[in-house]
């Protein structure tokens, strides 16, 4: 029989190819984790505090131990056919593919949970006091949690064993047996439900922000909605996360879908070896995926895009009404700038407090030696915000 890939099944072709192709796979994995962790770790105070990339940089070393525990095990049965054949590494590489892949499930489910709270839920939210310690614990039980539940085969409530193609083990998902059948079958049905919960906790999420976004756009600009509209506009942090979570979640799921496929099809039909194959070859290369998402979605890169997308915009409505109010107010063409600069402190709201309480008063009547450049904030943010 000739030699085995690591998730690639036979190959008959030149032997450097094959050596060479898990150790690329490892080196993509391991490298670009840790550039997202050192991405995730460089980034803003207030972004490293919160429970959201909390779980991001969690799901991050995830990742980056199931690539650096698993790939190992991998290039040495490539080296020497007869490694898995030891049941206690067998049982071991089918401990770190259940772990990881269940791991990697639940914690996209909690990102996507985590939004959920935040923008659906604002009051739980802050009542739970969803923060980086709430993220660090949650973290910590799931993973001793889903540690104890992936040690059960180990246990005896299931059987580890070489795969037919003789390059990974798995638990025996074939047999019919009631005790490993249910093992399979638990398995499976929490799988399946991090997935449904991470679909319909995202469509709840984008569905909830779309309509936001709608109710904002129609109600009129008044003294009263000066904090409401700077909320609505501030939102770039916001998309930002969304858009992490979403594609992060479409990876996680087209990569991990698949061997919960298997898992229920096993039972119910006879064994196909080339399709359980196929299915551990996708969920490798999420690990590989993953951190690309940190990477190429990171704050600045989002800013440069959403740039581009609204001078589009602004291009296309040349005559808006906006753009109108503009001609009657030509200074703040000149002095825009300004403001976009002080909304992007960090103590943006005592601000807007600052401005709107001026406003209320008005300036004249306001005993408050102001500074020249929050004065011309004053002048662009009456034009802006008030009829």
């Amino acid at each position: 029989m000739p030699p085995q890939n690591f998730t690639h099944g036979p190959v008959s072709t030149n032997e450097t190819q094959i050596n060479a192709l898990p150790i690329f796979m490892f080196a993509g994995g391991a490298i670009g984790n840790l550039i997202a962790i050192i991405v995730l770790s460089v980034s803003r105070q207030e972004r490293k505090s919160s429970a959201f990339y909390t779980l991001v940089c969690g799901l991050a070393v995830t990742d980056l131990l199931g690539t650096c525990l698993a790939s190992p095990l991998t290039i040495a049965n490539f080296l020497d056919p007869n490694v898995l054949k030891d049941q206690r590494l067998c049982e071991f590489h089918s401990f770190l593919l259940l772990f990881f892949g269940l791991t990697g499930l639940s914690i996209i489910c909690a990102m996507a949970a985590e939004r959920y709270l935040a923008i659906c839920c604002p009051y739980t939210y802050e009542r739970w006091r969803v923060n980086r310690r709430f993220a660090q614990k949650f973290l910590f039980f799931i993973y001793i949690s889903h540690i104890f539940f992936c040690c059960l085969p180990a246990m005896g409530m299931s059987r580890s064993e070489v795969q037919r193609s003789g390059t990974w083990c798995f638990i025996n998902w074939g047999k019919h047996e009631p005790v490993p059948a249910s093992y399979s079958v638990m398995y499976g049905v929490v799988s399946l439900l991090l997935i449904l919960g991470t679909i319909v906790l995202n469509l709840a999420v984008c569905g909830a922000l779309l309509l936001m976004r709608q109710r904002t756009a129609q109600r009129p600009v008044t003294r009263a909605s000066v904090r409401q509209r700077w909320r609505a506009l501030s939102s770039a942090a916001e998309t930002q996360m969304i858009a992490v979570l979403v594609t992060t979640s479409v990876v996680v799921l087209a990569c991990s879908a698949p061997l919960v496929v298997r898992l229920f099809a096993n039972l119910m039909m006879n064994k196909y070896p080339d399709a359980d194959l196929a299915a551990i070859r996708i969920a490798s290369v999420n690990p590989i995926l993953d951190p690309w998402i940190y990477i190429l979605l990171r704050r600045s890169l989002f800013r440069r895009l959403l740039r581009l997308s609204r001078r589009g915009r602004s291009t296309r409505r040349s005559s808006s009404p906006a753009t109108q109010r503009n001609l009657f107010h030509p200074e703040l063409m000149r002095e825009s700038h300004v403001f976009t600069q002080l909304m992007c402190n960090a103590n943006i709201m005592t601000q807007l407090d600052f401005v709107s309480e001026l406003l209320s008063v008005g300036r004249k009547d306001c005993d408050v030696s102001v500074d020249p450049q929050l004065d011309r904030t004053l002048r662009v943010t009456e034009i802006l915000f008030i009829k």
